[in-house]
This record gives structure tokens, C-alpha cells and sequence, in this order.
């Protein structure tokens, strides 16, 4: 008889004010099975790490793949320091503060983002652009449909996270997926290790054969029984 494999979960969380649609062409094949996480609403002045352990409470079984795009990216970093032996992949994310664009950064000494969501809020095609980057410009109804979170709070609280981020250093176990043309988190910013790929912010949605067939091998690499 041959071993039995293990099942490996793979713990997926969307990017800001998006829901788990957004992984809705991610199929990955046996032994992996897709768990969707959906954002939480934030406690008043919640930090981003005790909110990360509040997260942690969704995930039930060791050593899990946490798999995080954009904003999402950045949270189960965050989660990942409260879970052992968790494997991190990151898609359209950043791995560490100093990878955030230059108005990121700018914003972080002058609060100015702190004005933006209430904008956001009322111009619907703004937020999705900001979600997913400017090259679904032209299929800006398409995407809207993956936007769910428009809740005032939860995207103050995610925008002023995301700024002030603080992370300094590079996790080692990180498995990080970027987009050549992605607009949110420009290429030019992102330091190795990463793999890059055709495609901009969405690269989740517009290149998810990619993912079913690439990210295997890339979690094989990393020393998965599979």
C-alpha cells in the first residue's frame, strides 16, 4: 500500500474591501483544499496584529498555507506570527513596509489617507480601481462584482493599517507572486524574493491558471509532501 498523502489546507484571504469571489477560478488539485477567509469588522482602534490573532481563530489546522492577496497578503503575514509552522504566500502584496509605494509612505507622515475612504464610498468605480489597479480600467463592472466590504470603518481602520505598517524584515518562509504591471504595488518597489508574472493588482483573478499550475510546484519546492 502506498502512504497516504496529507491533505494540505490552503487558508485564502481576499484583498481590501474584496470577498472571497475574488479566488473563485483558483482550483487547485488534491492534496490541497481551498478554506475562503472574508474580513472581519475591526474593533475601534483595533492594531492590525491583535486583529490578525483574532483571524487566527478561523484557522483549524496545523501548519496551514495562508495565502493573502494585496492588503490580504500583508494580514497573514500578520497571522503567521501567531501560528507555527504556517506556510505564507503572498500574491500582489508587499513583504515588508519598505516595499510600500512612495504616496504610501508620504501618507504614513501626513495622514492625508485618512481623508480617502468616505470618497471611496461614493464613487464605487475609484474603490474598485484602488482594489484592483488600473488595468481593469476598461472592465471596471466586471470587477465590481468582488467588492463587498464598503463599510466606512473597516476601510479607515484597513488603509490606516496598511500605511502604517511596520514590518522591517523579510519573512523567510514567504512564497511572494507579483505582477509585472501591477499599479497598486509597482514592481520597481519589490525586493527579491518574489516571482514575477504577466498581469497587474489582479493577477489572482486574470491568471489563476497560472496559480493552479504553478503554485503547486512552488509549494513542492518548499518542501510540501505532495
Amino acid at each position: 500500500m502506498s502512504a497516504k498523502v496529507k491533505t494540505h489546507t490552503v487558508y485564502c484571504m481576499p484583498g481590501m474591501a474584496a470577498s472571497p469571489k475574488i479566488f473563485e477560478y483558483l482550483t487547485l488539485p488534491q492534496p490541497f483544499e481551498i478554506e475562503l477567509l472574508s474580513w472581519i469588522p475591526p474593533k475601534k482602534n483595533e492594531q492590525l496584529a491583535t486583529y490578525a490573532l483574532r483571524m487566527c481563530e478561523r484557522i483549524k489546522v496545523s501548519n496551514p498555507i495562508l495565502l493573502g492577496v494585496s492588503f490580504g497578503g500583508v494580514l497573514v503575514q500578520e497571522m503567521a506570527k501567531h501560528l507555527k509552522d504556517a506556510q505564507v504566500v503572498i500574491i500582489s502584496s508587499i513583504k515588508n513596509s519598505d516595499e510600500l509605494p512612495l504616496p504610501m509612505k508620504m501618507a504614513r507622515k501626513t495622514n492625508a489617507h485618512r481623508l480617502l475612504p468616505t470618497q471611496w464610498i461614493k464613487n464605487l468605480d475609484a474603490l474598485t480601481l484602488f482594489a484592483f489597479g488600473k488595468g481593469i480600467k476598461k472592465r471596471l463592472a466586471l470587477y465590481q462584482k468582488y467588492l463587498s466590504e464598503r463599510d466606512p470603518d473597516y476601510l479607515n481602520w484597513a488603509i490606516d493599517s496598511l500605511v502604517h505598517w511596520n514590518q522591517t524584515q523579510t519573512p523567510k518562509n514567504i512564497i511572494h507572486i507579483h505582477g509585472l504591471q501591477d499599479t497598486v504595488f509597482p514592481i520597481k518597489n519589490i525586493a527579491p524574493p518574489y516571482n514575477e508574472i504577466e498581469g497587474g493588482h489582479a493577477i489572482i483573478i486574470t491568471q489563476a491558471k497560472w496559480f493552479n499550475q504553478e503554485l503547486p510546484k512552488l509549494l513542492k519546492a518548499k518542501g510540501l509532501n505532495i
